[in-house]
């Protein structure tokens, strides 16, 4: 890490859109039944460099009655609100939840590192980031940070003039792959903290931060020319990850009989919360 410079990063919160969240899912235990066992911010709020225009997007994972995992056929395992201009809310089943964890989500370990928390079943929680920590596949989060990388570079940063937010969301997720790449175990959410850890070019990381200055006081569309010196980086990182060596750790013994007995632990302790 640059000891020479620190990227600015910023998780505003407004109270009255907190409060606001956290009735909705109040409101959405009720409707549905279920308990929400976690609820955080996702997107760029949680990646630290959110303008002043960006929308709220939480996510939670939540838990049904025991009679709901009783049933012949399966019941739809996600809860989506509309989205409005300043909330976009939507939420998994405990079930898919570890389903998704056992092959290692890149999204869901992200949920589970976000900075901004709105609710949290102490055990439950502390549980699923251990589960995450162990369950963690180095060439799955290659893979996948990569190929959003290439995407959004091949999308979004071809022409002369570009969407700021664009640059920053190729270089999380290649920033992401590098920290991999380094055997550090799943990246941390914030972007300020992944930046920090893999880069040590001074000039680059103060380019990156001035355009985090004007990223974060801009509105969502707002264009720009190209950044020069973190355009021929984000060239020249896409080539080498692209052939770089990838390594793999084996998940512990028994992963799926531990998400197995976590699911029934948790069913049973919830089943009569109303």
């Amino acid at each position: 890490m640059s000891a020479r410079f620190k990227l600015r990063s910023a998780h505003p919160v407004e109270d009255g859109i907190r409060a606001d969240i956290l009735a909705t899912l109040s409101e959405i235990e009720r409707q549905h039944a279920v308990t929400v066992l976690y609820a955080c911010e996702s997107g760029s709020r949680a990646w630290g460099f959110a303008s002043p225009d960006s929308d709220y997007d939480v996510r939670f994972i939540y838990v049904h009655r025991l009679p709901w995992y009783l049933t012949v056929d399966s019941g739809r395992d996600v809860i989506e609100l509309p989205i409005n201009d300043a909330l976009d809310v939507s939420g998994w089943e405990l079930r898919k939840t570890l389903q998704l964890l056992l092959r290692s989500n890149p999204v869901l370990l992200e949920w589970l590192d976000s900075p901004i928390v709105y609710r949290a079943a102490p055990e439950t929680f502390a549980r699923l980031q251990t589960l995450a920590t162990d369950y963690f596949s180095s060439i799955k989060g290659h893979y996948h940070y990569l190929h959003m990388a290439q995407k959004n570079f091949r999308g979004y940063l071809q022409t002369e003039s570009v969407r700021l937010k664009k640059y920053l969301y190729v270089l999380r997720p290649l920033l992401a792959a590098r920290w991999i790449e380094a055997d550090r175990g799943q990246p941390p959410m914030r972007f300020a903290d992944l930046a920090g850890g893999v880069l040590d070019d001074a000039s680059l990381l103060e380019e990156i931060d001035r355009l985090l200055v004007i990223k974060m006081a801009a509105d969502e569309t707002e264009y720009s020319p190209r950044w020069p010196r973190i355009h021929a980086f984000i060239e020249q990182e896409l080539e080498r990850l692209e052939h770089a060596p990838r390594t793999e750790h084996s998940p512990p013994p028994g992963m799926r009989a531990a998400l197995d007995d976590f699911l029934r632990e948790t069913v049973l302790r919830y089943d009569a919360v109303v």
